[in-house]
């Protein structure tokens, strides 16, 4: 008897990177791409029919927030297991985005050594980290060297926290505004909204707290 593949589908808004993901995936004997969407919208007008067993998602979409999508898809499908797939840095990203109902977290430069162990653990009811990460995460706890990051993830929103990032890695208003499709406006908003929060007097002391937070967060 002919053993039926478990039904995934990938959502990203670059075709090369959808059209890799289905190689790999469609060359398993236990696993098929059944769909593959570039926005969100179009991932949840499908699920409104068909009821696969996992979702690959990006956080970074163009139609609609990541984490605000992975929400969604956890409250309206609370059977479906999420992984997401994302280059944003996984010592920042990957407990929001378990917090918010995926169920596994992997960064795009490591896809092609853990993509199938983590579709695996995820499809199996397992929750899936990199080996890094979870090492990572239990030094920290041992030692207690990272309560001022963790203040920092807690205070901040996740577009805040966005923001934070690109501003450390040493991206302009207008590089921020064009990498998150809003307006310079917006951004300029929310690193005011981020130096109350973080009790920053001005744009020079926060442009040095997010690049010495960025600094501790790849270590």
């Amino acid at each position: 008897m002919k053993m039926s593949k478990s039904s995934i589908v990938i959502l990203d808004d670059h075709a090369v990177v959808r059209q890799g993901l289905a190689r790999v995936i469609n060359n398993q004997e236990t696993m098929t791409v059944s769909a593959s969407f570039q926005d969100g919208q179009g991932l949840l007008h499908y699920l409104q029919t068909e009821k696969p067993d996992l979702v690959i998602s990006d956080l970074s979409l163009k139609d609609i927030n990541g984490l605000e999508l992975i929400k969604t898809l956890h409250f309206k499908y609370p059977e479906l297991h999420i992984l997401v797939l994302s280059m944003h840095d996984e010592t920042m990203y990957a407990d929001r985005v378990l917090k918010a109902g995926a169920r596994g977290y992997i960064m795009k430069e490591k896809v092609t050594k853990e993509l199938i162990k983590a579709i695996n653990t995820v499809l199996n009811n397992g929750i899936y980290t990199s080996e890094e990460l979870s090492q990572k995460m239990l030094e920290s706890s041992l030692r207690n060297k990272i309560v001022e990051d963790v203040s920092t993830d807690k205070l901040l929103t996740d577009r805040e926290l966005e923001v934070l990032e690109y501003t450390g890695d040493g991206l302009t208003t207008e590089e921020i505004a064009d990498k998150l499709m809003l307006g310079t406006k917006t951004i300029e908003t929310y690193k005011t909204r981020i130096k109350e929060k973080l009790s920053l007097k001005n744009v020079n002391q926060l442009i040095k707290y997010a690049v010495e937070w960025r600094l501790k967060t790849r270590l």
